[in-house]
């Protein structure tokens, strides 16, 4: 238990979210869900733990110089918001094509935004530029292993209310989410098993595990926007020794889960949420009779731009 020995400073800066269930969905999915709910997070999302946990665990020093990431959407804001909590300066380098609604979010939450080419290089090459500069702390929205921690609290609070799940399902991104879930189902249970879900245009986690090294996407063709980031070299070995199971589903399939969690639980998630409920929903033999928590990782949705 000891990665998560010092959880408890985090409290005050995020909300604890709750558990919903429902009757007919598991009728539907033939087993017990539980959903923990991180779209009623701060900020809409889950990484505001990740965010919270990595500032909380600089020196002073490091705080008093700011920190600084690269993100076209949750983490920026995350950190931004995370960093005006902890009265720390936050430099946001956001690429010039991400949504006008997220920019205007990272400045209302405090944070100093420095648009850039919308390449990876460019964001990697501008963060690193303002870090030398202002001698701001990198944060890496996934593999950076205090975000990850931070993650992980999102399932350490779910397994204390309901401590005999079988298994917890994540999307899988980045991997901070399912890395950081997987080292706290280690750590609070004796038998919880932890899956992944992640898009078929988008398999690049699904396609690491088998090769037992980091692959890329030729296309981002996939509407679970929050999932077309890659695994990192932190991240990657706790995926590659603890995660035995990704589940691939389709687009159709995406929204399919989407909208029956909109219709029946009566709550906004956004298509990277909905692709674990879509797991479960895709391989009901392995679920079934099953207590299965899935996490919805957010509900930041773009509500003009909704797939029904």
């Amino acid at each position: 238990m000891s990665y998560f020995n010092d959880i408890e400073k985090i409290k005050p800066y995020i909300h604890q979210t709750p558990v919903l269930t429902s009757t007919l969905l598991n009728e539907i999915a033939g087993c017990e869900l539980y959903f923990k709910c991180e779209n009623f997070q701060k900020m809409g999302a889950f990484k505001m733990r990740g965010a919270t946990y990595a500032i909380l665990n600089l020196s002073e020093e490091q705080r008093a110089k700011g920190v600084v990431t690269h993100s076209s959407g949750n983490f920026a804001q995350a950190v931004s918001l995370a960093a005006k909590s902890l009265g720390v300066k936050a430099y946001i380098v956001m690429p010039t094509s991400a949504p006008q609604v997220k920019k205007e979010a990272v400045i209302g939450y405090g944070g100093e935004l420095i648009e850039c080419e919308p390449t990876l290089q460019a964001r990697e090459r501008t963060a690193s530029k303002i870090a030398q500069e202002k001698g701001a702390t990198f944060l890496h929205p996934s593999d950076n292993l205090d975000v990850i921690i931070g993650q992980g609290t999102a399932a350490v609070e779910l397994l204390q209310e309901y401590t005999d799940l079988d298994t917890i399902v994540t999307p899988v991104g980045g991997g901070g989410l399912i890395a950081g879930t997987v080292l706290a189902a280690n750590a609070f249970s004796e038998k919880c098993e932890v899956i992944g879900g992640e898009p078929f245009a988008v398999d690049d986690a699904y396609r690491s595990l088998l090769s037992g090294k980091i692959e890329t996407n030729t296309t981002i063709r996939t509407i679970a926007d929050g999932l077309k980031t890659q695994l990192g070299e932190i991240n990657f070995p706790i995926i590659k020794k603890h995660i035995k199971t990704i589940i691939r589903v389709e687009e159709d399939e995406i929204v399919a889960a989407m909208k029956l969690i909109w219709e029946r639980l009566k709550i906004v998630i956004e298509p990277s949420s909905a692709v674990a409920f879509a797991a479960v929903l895709k391989d009901k033999t392995r679920f079934k009779n099953k207590k299965v928590g899935v996490i919805f990782s957010g509900g930041n949705v773009d509500l003009s731009r909704l797939p029904f």
